[in-house]
């Protein structure tokens, strides 16, 4: 029974311990307006470190990234002809294109590929 409370008492008191010291370790003692200012060649920025995007060019971004990631899984559906039943395959290469393809028509009647309003 002692050890069993020896062992508890220790898996709870070290890490409490390893967080309270790496808690008053990583804390910054003196928060100026210095170290917190963005730096610029040692001047003062000439604009704010905040510049805002177009989110059209974020949507298109994001639109290219699903594109790019749809092809990665096309590219395998050849290989896997030589190993596969044709009819299987057939289907389920339908099935994953007409997925796709529906996906482009409703981003596409939504409006979210054209650039320019």
């Amino acid at each position: 029974m002692l050890t069993l409370m020896t062992s508890f008492l220790m898996s709870t008191l070290l890490p409490i311990m390893v967080m309270f010291s790496a808690m008053m370790m990583s804390k910054k003692m003196i928060n100026n307006r210095e170290k917190n200012s963005p730096f610029e060649c040692g001047f003062d920025p000439k604009s704010y470190s905040r510049m805002p995007f177009s989110i059209q060019f974020f949507l298109i971004a994001v639109i290219f990234m699903i594109f790019d990631i749809e092809i990665a899984l096309i590219i395998p559906i050849v290989k896997i002809l030589n190993i596969s039943n044709l009819k299987i395959w057939l289907t389920s290469t339908m099935t994953f294109l007409f997925i796709l393809l529906s996906g482009l028509y409703h981003e596409w009647n939504q409006g979210a590929l054209k650039w320019a309003n």
